[in-house]
Parts: structure tokens; sequence; C-alpha cells
């Protein structure tokens, strides 16, 4: 019977031929953008690509989009993990509100936001306008985690270290600190990938980046050589920021071994320094949440009943969420195939196929967009321009935010009832119907929330991919906002937000539960 289990377990947890070729494919279609890329290098020739590339343009680009990091990046980590230790650690007032409020700023897109500065304060402008919005729109990438560590750690370890004589500066930083690393890296890195991909935001505030720098010239040259190139630039920019991270991070994990049960830390009193924390927390949440819902509302106000032009926003919201629906079921079942090889294999075959798709992922949308321009033109002239191929970019920009969910779900299915099933004489589709579909079903529903939402604000992919007519909720937003009419824009805005919120909801929740609360 032993001998039979263990074969049944391998049948079961071993990808079949179906799986494995399903993922052959995803992955060959996440290498086409970086394909596109190294073929238009050898395509330019070394001599006009270095020609192309080191010149006092793509210099000054390359000034622009590192120092942003270098400045948004350190000041979103300080603030994340200040407030999440503010909020997690003492008895500041309000504790259970502060939470969501932090979390929120994620269903604002961040060229909403910029919109929003840019109404409040027009001479915004350059490195600090787009430091200013950056970090009001990301920080809660690093906060996040960082509530979400501190909430699991146990503080035995810290109490020690106060009993043997560390004040608190030497117990945060000699014991908090370092195991919050990870999700410190972890959310530097999404902030990081988000700056070098956004457009919208910093065109706003007319500050040029690759990604700013690449629109324009698809614009004036339809991909020519010097886009490329920049485009170039921009993906190895990327693949240099993957590479940091996973050096900086290195093997370490921490982790609490030995019995018992865990307990919530004890929460330092603030006492006298309470009304400078509060009126600290007060301004961020001005900062991030109070100057787009006011400008949004004051715009709004100002337009009055006229801008509320129904038809143009059902066929907006109408089409948004069709594009957003079938990108987000079809992103989902994509990351089936995906997720299960990584959960149910150990090869190196297995991390490939994982691999593969956080990369291709970490590349800007303008890259992928542009990528899809080309292979369509050339070889499939027929897809051109079509809702395929937009629901395709995508498929690629978003399968990791769906993989993450359902990767989760199928790694909490025992396969032991899958086994049972199987014994039984149900196929293996029957199976994955009956056990393993209706276990991760929660997980996947998660996958596609997140996805439909990414989708429905996302921006400069649709931009160059959407078929002539199409009009999402972040075209028109975008297009009337261009135009300067702020007043018009505001709806649009108005509902994307609404649109983010309960999604953003979801992942605050799922980070309390990881951390068991």
């Amino acid at each position: 019977m032993a001998v039979r289990t263990a074969v049944a377990s391998s049948r079961v947890g071993r990808p079949g031929p179906f799986v494995t070729t399903v993922a052959l494919l995803l992955v060959a279609a996440t290498f086409v953008p970086l394909g596109y890329i190294v073929s238009e290098i050898f395509a330019t020739g070394p001599s006009q690509a270095a020609d192309l590339v080191f010149r006092p343009r793509v210099g000054q680009l390359l000034r622009n989009t590192v120092g942003l990091v270098v400045c948004t990046v350190p000041i979103c980590v300080v603030l994340g993990v200040g407030l999440a230790w503010v909020v997690e650690r003492t008895d500041v007032p309000g504790k259970a509100w502060w939470g969501p409020i932090f979390a929120a700023p994620l269903a604002v897109p961040a060229f909403v936001n910029s919109y929003a500065w840019v109404s409040a304060f027009p001479t915004m402008h350059g490195l600090s306008a787009g430091v200013v919005i950056a970090t009001m729109s990301y920080f809660p990438l690093v906060y996040l985690p960082a509530a979400a560590t501190l909430r699991r750690l146990d503080p035995a370890v810290e109490e020690s270290a106060r009993a043997l004589g560390s004040g608190p500066v030497a117990v945060f930083a000699r014991i908090v600190l370092p195991q919050l690393r990870l999700a410190i890296l972890g959310g530097a890195l999404l902030i990081a990938l988000h700056l070098l991909a956004e457009y919208g935001a910093f065109v706003m505030v007319r500050f040029d980046t690759f990604t700013t720098a690449i629109f324009e010239q698809y614009q004036s040259s339809f991909a020519g050589p010097a886009g490329s190139m920049l485009a170039g630039v921009l993906v190895l920019c990327c693949l240099v920021l993957l590479a940091s991270e996973a050096a900086v991070r290195g093997r370490g994990r921490y982790a609490r071994i030995g019995s018992g049960a865990p307990r919530a830390a004890a929460r330092i009193r603030l006492g006298a320094s309470t009304i400078p924390v509060l009126a600290t927390l007060a301004l961020v949440t001005a900062g991030a949440l109070g100057v787009p819902l006011w400008t949004i509302g004051r715009w709004l106000r100002i337009g009055g009943a006229q801008v509320w032009d129904f038809t143009e926003l059902g066929e907006a919201l109408g089409q948004t969420i069709a594009l957003a629906a079938v990108a987000a079921l079809l992103t989902t079942l994509c990351a089936f195939p995906v997720a299960w090889i990584a959960v149910r294999s150990t090869s190196v075959f297995a991390r490939m196929v994982e691999g593969a798709n956080y990369i291709t992922s970490s590349l800007p949308g303008i890259v992928i967009a542009l990528a899809m321009v080309t292979v369509t033109i050339r070889w499939a002239p027929p897809l051109y321009q079509t809702a395929t191929m937009v629901v395709a970019a995508y498929v690629l920009l978003f399968l990791p935010r769906a993989l993450v969910s359902v990767r989760a779900g199928l790694a909490q299915v025992p396969i032991g009832l899958e086994e049972v099933s199987r014994s039984l004489g149900k196929s293996g589709p029957v199976t994955f119907a009956r056990i393993t579909l209706r276990l991760t079903a929660p997980a996947a529903a998660a996958a596609g929330a997140l996805v439909f939402v990414a989708v429905a604000t996302e921006l400069t992919a649709t931009l160059l991919l959407a078929p002539n007519g199409t009009r999402t909720l972040a075209m028109r937003f975008w297009s009337l906002s261009g135009e300067l009419d702020y007043a018009a824009a505001a709806p649009y805005a108005l509902i994307m937000i609404v649109a983010a919120v309960p999604v953003t909801y979801l992942l605050f929740t799922q980070s309390r539960k990881a951390a068991g609360i």
C-alpha cells in the first residue's frame, strides 16, 4: 500500500504533458519583449547602436531616471517602515483606522495623483515634483509588507535585548530592522520598477524619464532605432534592479523556532510625542489621499452636472470592464499551469518557468507594447491594433500578480485528496475540477480581482495597442487631462479610484491574514 501511495503521489504531483506544453508556450511568449530588444540592437548594428546610446540625451535620461529612483525609494522605505512601526508597535490613537488609510493610496493611480497635485499646485515640475508624487503613490508598497512582518515577529527577542540593557533605538536597529529586510527589499524593488515603468505621472510634471522619452520617440518615428535603443537601456536598468535586489537579499531568513504560541508585542507609550506623531500621520494622509480627493471634488464642483456625460462615461466604463474581465479571466487561467509546476516540482525547469514570468513583468508596459507592435506588423499584420493583442499584453504584464495568489492557493491543496480521487477512478481533469479548482477558487478570485483593477487603470500599453475607437476610463481621462479639461477628466478619475478601492481593501485584509490576524 505504501508503494502504491508513493506512485500515486508522484503521478498526481508531476506536471503532465498538457500543463508542460502550456507553460512552455507562456515562457516563449514572455521572451518576446526581450527578443524584440535584442533583435533591434543587432539589426541596428554596433556602430549605430553605440551612437544612439552614447549621446547626451541618453545621459540626461539616465541621470533623471536614476535620480528619481535614488531619491524616491529611500524616502518610501523610511516613510513606509516608520508608519508601520507607529501603527503596529505604539499606542497611537485610532490605530485600527490608520492601517486601511495607509493602504488606500494604492487605489489612486499615479497619473491621477499627478493630475491632482498639478491641479492644486500648477508650478510643480521636475525631479522634486516627481519624487513627491511617486512617494505619495507608492509608499504603501513598503508599508503593507513591513506592517505584516511586524505583526508576525516574536517579541521575546526584543524583550531579551532590552533586558540586557539595549535602548529602544538599539533594539530597533539591531533586532527589528534586520527582520524587516526582506519586506523592505521586496517593497523597494516594486517601487523602483514602478518608477521605471511610469509614464503619465511624470509627463504631467514635465519630467523626462526613459519611459516618457520612448513614448515620444514612438510617436515621432514609429518605434525607430532610437526608441529601440532607449528601450534597451531601460530593460538593462530593470535587470540591474532585479539582480541587485537578489544579491542584497541573499539567502538569510528569520524564523521563530521553538514551542509556544506567538503573542503580540507590548505597545510603546508615546506620551508627549502623541501630538507630533498624529500630526505626521495626518500630514501623510493629506498628501496621499487629501490632495487627490479634494482636487477631484473641486473639479467636479466647478464642472457641474455637464461633466457627467453618461453616454461617454458608460461607453468608457463598458469597454474598460470588458477588457479587464477578459484579461483577468485569461491571466488567471494562464497562472494555473505555471503555479502547478512551481508548487508540484522543484526542478530547474520549474524555477525557469516561474522566473521567466517575473522577469518579463518587470519590464515597463511601453517595452512590451513596442514588442507587440513590431511582432504584429512584421509577422501577423491582421492582429495589429486588435483587442487580442491588447489582452495579450495585459497577460504578459500582470501574470505574476495572478501567479502569486494562485500559487499560494495551490500550495494549500492537500495532494492526498487528489490521490483519493484518482484512486477512485476519476480522471485528471475531473479531479482538478472537483478537488483542486474548488479549493483554490478563493485564491483564483483574488488573483482575478487584482488583475482586473490593474487592467482597468493601465495606461501606457493601452495607448499604444488599443484599436481605433477604444476609449477606456484611463484613456478618456488621459485625453481630457492632456487637453487641460480637468473638470471633464474628474469623473473618470473618480470612477477609477472607486473601482480600485475593493481590491486595495482585499490587499490589506490579506496582509493581516498572512500575519495570523
